[in-house]
């Protein structure tokens, strides 16, 4: 009879049904990201700005004649893509493998039959049968169930499983650890909430800073070559419409390839490889100290990152849940109290949840005179499991162990601390309630057991539990890391707030964080957070450190407030109900034991959840930032310096300062000095607070020393045409040495903020910088001299140079200190 009723209770959908249902909501499959071929992704790389830029210098640099130097350009184009593309490309997608996380096949019933289907073909409306050790793979609300329990931490980081009723809903991607169940799915595929983790994953990546940096650094050159082209071609045709009264085609054509050649001097063409290998670098040194970068423009913002967003389960505590306390009735450590609850955990039948694990893990208690006679199984009705055991004399008793409520409703008893048996007095009651109530508070998950003596011939079912013996709690804990305290307080001095943002309880995180001194901020939780507008949201989250209680979508939103406020984020997180935060993050960070979801989803894998390799990895970030920003100081302003001259020059001279020739000449060798850069120091004080990109502070230094470099320039005009009367291709080549000369050897000053004697750079750039000096100035004394037009200078003219290159170099350093003491960097 029972079989017949179920059966017509749960007969399920039939064929067509099943067909009407999957036209109507599809497979029941997750979104998979499209991917691009290797050619696709390798052509991708050309979608930047400044990349842009260069290809248009080398455009008008072929169309001028000069073949070398524009094949150089590409060159240096193709060797920063290509370096970018090898250390990108991975061919797994997330999304692919969290797809493959479900199972292929399910039991349902179907026309009132049990059969197996295929996964993707369950639709809203199947009867679902579940049982211990399933995956599921749908969302859907229990119909019937004995004991079920789930493990959610894959969307919640919740790693206790979680009891189920007929009522409550299950969710897809989730594990079964014990009991089995009925229920009717609701949602499937991309509408679960494990899909829509997927189909997240599918979302076009938003540009980190260090990318939005780059792209407002390279719309500042494209707009600063547009104004010096402009005025070039301006004041070149007003000088040629002054002395003949006439514009022609050909000084109209001579006027714009001028100021282009004159634009193209300015274009930072060595910047993407700079930057390549300035990241390159930084991969390899950040590697030897156990951190992986899989995307390479992670990096910088790694380094300017400051704040880091985390969860407290195996950052900040060793992931590793352990028994802490086994205490009697007074509060007094008891050895029975978890002998008791070894024996329960040790001869439970079925899955062993981490609080059975950890009582298992402390120490080994005396079995070997034990058997087991029987057991009463878990259910969320009772909240407890009895063993029924008998020892050496052939006497039995019922060991049960659950949560303390539950315990406390079934003994009448209780065993002092003279292992003498009394009665459970209200008074007693309410001393131990009152334990177990103060370690809840300090954050302990707290368990009770209790035991009586049985008859051999009692009935052992749910009735046996009665009368029993209280004899005291467990108290757990995942106890912080030793080194994350020490760890912390050194992220505090380089400038990293710390948010812990986690699904578990707010009374357990705020007892960790209080004990490694992480305890400065308020806390809120997740229910608080909704409840929140976007506007106090801002403020919450700059108020606040804690957010217990949160799910996955809570924890994007704080990432991207905490964004919108103007830091930059990076967050460290190993499941995947992590993914969209580590791909919302500005620095998404994982680790090496993470799921292959998060991993994929990371821009930087730590090889060991710790902090200090992230700290570690921190400061090889800003070394790498402070290295490509020397760059992009001295190039734009020494390059904007030197347009700036050529354009008075072009007003003052009866002749060009320079043939185009030899700027694209003086252009390549000064970036060829350059690339020792990425292998220079930083200075100690450079990495102790986070960088930015920050456009007005470069723009600043460019309109400072750009013109303070063209005051020198001015200068050398006026004593080489003046003073000492130089020809026309003197004249040029004295410049083109007096230019190198200034823009190679600034380096020495821009690198550093102080003394640049005192801040030794590395042998790689003084190899660099000198090797190119020397040849540069040689050239117009060799044979190459004729081939670019250039004359061989006499002592005076030399010894005229070396003064005002020295004398220039005095002043940018004054003028540093006084810039750096006005701006801050």
């Amino acid at each position: 009879m029972q079989n017949s009723l179920r059966k017509e209770k749960y007969s399920g959908l039939n064929d067509q049904q099943v067909k009407d249902a999957l036209e109507q909501f599809g497979l029941n499959v997750i979104e998979r990201k499209s991917q691009l071929n290797y050619f696709l992704k390798f052509l991708s790389y050309f979608n930047n700005h400044i990349i842009w830029v260069l290809l248009g210098a080398s455009f008008v640099s072929g169309f001028l004649g000069q073949i070398r130097d524009s094949i150089i350009i590409v060159i240096m184009v193709l060797i920063s893509i290509f370096l970018d593309f090898i250390q990108e490309y991975r061919a797994n997608d997330a999304s692919s493998k969290l797809a493959a996380k479900l199972t292929k096949y399910a039991t349902v019933i179907r026309s009132g039959e049990k059969k197996e289907v295929e996964v993707a073909k369950l639709v809203p409306g199947d009867i679902l049968f579940l049982s211990i050790g399933n995956i599921i793979p749908a969302e859907g609300e229990v119909l019937e169930l004995d004991s079920l329990l789930t493990n959610e931490s894959v969307l919640t980081g919740e790693s206790f499983p979680l009891e189920k009723k007929i009522g409550d809903e299950v969710f897809a991607g989730t594990l079964v650890t014990g009991g089995w169940a009925y229920l009717k799915i609701t949602k499937t595929g991309s509408n679960t909430k494990f899909g829509k983790i997927a189909k997240s994953l599918t979302q076009p990546e938003s540009k980190n800073s260090f990318q939005i940096g780059a792209e407002n650094f390279s719309n500042l050159v494209i707009k600063v070559i547009f104004v010096i082209t402009s005025t070039t071609v301006a004041i070149l045709l007003s000088k040629t419409y002054f002395t003949t009264n006439t514009i022609g085609p050909a000084q109209l054509l001579e006027s714009l390839l001028f100021a282009i050649t004159i634009a193209v001097g300015l274009t930072p063409e060595l910047l993407p490889v700079i930057i390549s290998l300035n990241l390159a670098r930084g991969s390899l040194k950040m590697g030897k100290k156990g951190v992986l970068v899989k995307k390479i423009n992670a990096i910088p913002d790694f380094g300017s990152m400051d704040v880091l967003c985390t969860d407290k389960t195996g950052t900040l505590t060793e992931d590793k849940i352990e028994l802490v306390k086994h205490l009697d009735i007074n509060g007094e450590d008891s050895q029975k109290v978890y002998n008791l609850g070894y024996y329960n955990s040790y001869f439970q039948s079925g899955l062993k949840n981490p609080l059975d694990q950890a009582i298992l893990n402390k120490e080994n208690a005396n079995l070997y005179k034990l058997d087991k006679l029987d057991e009463i199984p878990y259910d969320f009705h009772r909240r407890r499991l009895s063993v029924i055991l008998q020892d050496e004399n052939k006497e039995a008793f019922i060991c049960t162990k659950g949560q303390p409520e539950e315990i406390f409703k079934i003994c009448t008893k209780f065993e002092n601390r003279n292992g003498e048996i009394a009665t459970l007095d209200n008074s007693t009651l309410k001393k131990i309630s009152e334990l177990y109530n103060n370690l809840s508070s300090q954050g302990y998950r707290v368990l009770a057991v209790c035991f009586r003596s049985i008859a051999k011939d009692e009935i052992l079912d749910t009735s046996a539990e009665k009368e029993m013996v209280l004899s005291g709690l467990l108290a757990f804990l995942d106890p912080p890391k030793k080194s994350a305290s020490q760890a912390l307080e050194l992220m505090g001095k380089y400038g990293i707030k710390i948010k812990i943002l986690t699904g578990d309880n707010e009374l357990v995180t705020t007892k960790v964080c209080s004990e490694i001194k992480l305890n400065g901020m308020g806390v809120v939780t997740g229910e608080e957070l909704e409840k929140l507008t976007n506007e106090e949201l801002k403020v919450s989250v700059e108020e606040n450190q804690i957010f217990a209680r949160i799910n996955p979508e809570q924890k994007q939103r704080i990432i991207s407030t905490l964004k919108s406020n103007g830091h930059v984020v990076g967050y460290l997180g190993d499941g995947i109900n992590d993914a969209p935060s580590l791909k919302c993050a500005d620095v998404g960070i994982s680790v090496e034991n993470a799921v292959d979801i998060a991993q994929e989803s990371a821009d930087i894998i730590l090889l060991s959840k710790s902090l200090q390799s992230l700290v570690d990895g921190v400061i090889e970030g800003r070394k790498t930032f402070g290295n490509t920003q020397k760059y992009m100081y001295m190039a734009l302003s020494s390059n904007f310096g030197n347009m700036l001259s050529m354009v008075a020059a072009v007003v003052f001279l009866p002749f060009l300062p320079m043939l185009p020739t030899q700027i694209l000449f003086n252009n390549l060798l000064y970036d060829i000095s350059q690339v020792g850069i990425p292998l220079d120091w930083v200075d100690k004080e450079y990495i102790q607070k986070p960088k930015k990109w920050d456009i007005n502070n470069i723009k600043k230094f460019m309109l400072f020393f750009g013109p303070l470099s063209s005051v020198f320039d001015v200068l050398t005009f006026f004593t080489m045409f003046v003073i000492l009367k130089l020809p026309e291709s003197a004249f040029q080549t004295a410049w083109f040495i007096e230019s190198l000369a200034t823009q190679i050897l600034v380096i020495y000053i821009i690198r550093t903020k102080h003394n640049p004697f005192k801040s030794s750079p590395s042998k790689y750039l003084i190899l660099t910088t000198m090797t190119t000096l020397i040849f540069g100035v040689l050239v117009p004394f060799s044979p190459l001299a004729s081939y670019f037009g250039f004359v061989s200078l006499n002592f005076s003219t030399i010894v005229s140079i070396a003064l005002l290159v020295f004398s220039y170099l005095v002043v940018i350093q004054i003028g540093k200190v006084w810039f750096f003491n006005k701006n801050v960097d």
